[in-house]
């Protein structure tokens, strides 16, 4: 997994937000096994109990879970990952809507460059 952090927000939300969307990307599938929280933690060069401390929130949001002697995995709830996706777009489409409001641009202004931009 390549890891990306900045100094804005704390570690631990940076490492959750980046898992969420690995899994939401289907980068972590359903079912994969993670690797050990000190591996994950050498890799992604933080103190492990920060690792620890973002994967016990997944745990608890149902993203992750534990089988005592194998390991942590990726949910298999598809829907949950549906939905985890979903909130992932609406949060960045509440952005970039925010953004256009910003530089002075109506919603219809901005429907009507959405439906001409030359973009995929």
């Amino acid at each position: 997994m390549q890891w990306d952090f900045n100094s804005t927000t704390p570690v631990y939300v940076q490492i959750t937000e980046q898992i969420k969307l690995s899994i939401a990307i289907g980068e972590l599938k359903a079912g994969d096994k993670l690797m050990s929280v000190r591996e994950l933690a050498a890799e992604a060069e933080v103190n492990p109990n920060t690792m620890q401390k973002a994967l016990s929130g997944l745990e608890r949001e149902g993203l992750l879970y534990t089988h005592r002697t194998s390991g942590r995995f990726v949910t298999e709830d598809s829907e949950l990952i549906a939905r985890l996706r979903e909130q992932l777009a609406a949060e960045q489409i509440s952005t970039f809507l925010k953004n256009m409001d910003k530089l002075g641009y109506t919603a219809e202004e901005t429907s009507d460059m959405l439906k001409t931009f030359p973009g995929k």
